[in-house]
Formats: structure tokens, C-alpha cells, sequence
């Protein structure tokens, strides 16, 4: 937890995680958190985002999938 926001946390089936993920945008320094963004086709695609600045970046990729957020 951070500030009361729970850090972002995405897992592979592989096993291979990554969390606490870290806005460095201009300096920003907020975690990011889980966010999913509908396309218009429907498809959603998983992404964190800045709750601060509202950055955004793609959720990370593993053995050629999106990893799943925990």
C-alpha cells in the first residue's frame, strides 16, 4: 500500500511477476494502479495507469501474453 493505493501487482502463468510499478513521469513518483481500457471493437486491454497524472502504459508482457493483474 501506498498512500492508501495498492501498488499494481501483474503475474504470468510462468511464475514471473513484477510489482510496484512507479510513475517517473516528470518526476511523478505515484504507484500505479490496474486499469482496463475497452477498444472500440469491444476488446479490452489491460493497462496501468497514474492516478496522479493520469499517465498510462500497457500492462507487461510475458512468454508472448498480456500478464494478469493480481
Amino acid at each position: 500500500m501506498y498512500g492508501g493505493l495498492k501498488m499494481v501487482e501483474y503475474k504470468c502463468e510462468c511464475g514471473m511477476g513484477v510489482s510496484g510499478l512507479i510513475c517517473s513521469k516528470d518526476g511523478c513518483g505515484t504507484p500505479l494502479v490496474h486499469d482496463v481500457l475497452v477498444k472500440d471493437d469491444g476488446s479490452t486491454v489491460n493497462t496501468s495507469v497514474c492516478p496522479k497524472c493520469e499517465g498510462r502504459i500497457k500492462s507487461p508482457m510475458c512468454c508472448g501474453s498480456d500478464m494478469t493483474a493480481v
